[in-house]
């Protein structure tokens, strides 16, 4: 009584074939949307830690470091994941490789 009836509408023959293009479409937005995020954040974010991870395997003794948590000091000992950092004179800290940031040039600390 209030409620009328419905009918579903048949597509034209014809129109089938234009349903995969319309798919193709409709998802290149979000290949787009994949691509720019790939080459803008992902690609970038893996060369740094690639850098990273070659100049932690290319630390040698008496080199000068900072490292993550701010100190400087330069590296008096190298293990396998832990390296030895004099931050004064008599004063060593041991920490991870990983926690270096930047080696400095020769002669930045006095």
């Amino acid at each position: 009584m209030f409620i009328s009836s419905a009918f579903a509408q048949t597509a034209p023959a014809a129109a089938a074939g234009g349903d995969m293009q319309s798919t193709l479409m409709s998802m290149l937005p979000l290949l787009l949307m994949f691509a720019v995020l790939y080459f803008v954040m992902i690609r970038p974010q893996m060369k740094k830690q690639k850098e990273h991870r070659a100049m932690i395997d290319a630390l040698a003794k008496g080199d000068e470091v900072v490292t993550a948590g701010g100190l400087l000091g330069k590296v008096s000992k190298i293990g396998d994941s832990n390296i030895g950092v004099e931050i004064a004179s008599g004063v060593e800290v041991q920490m991870q490789r990983s926690a270096v940031v930047q080696v400095l040039p020769k002669g930045t600390l006095k």
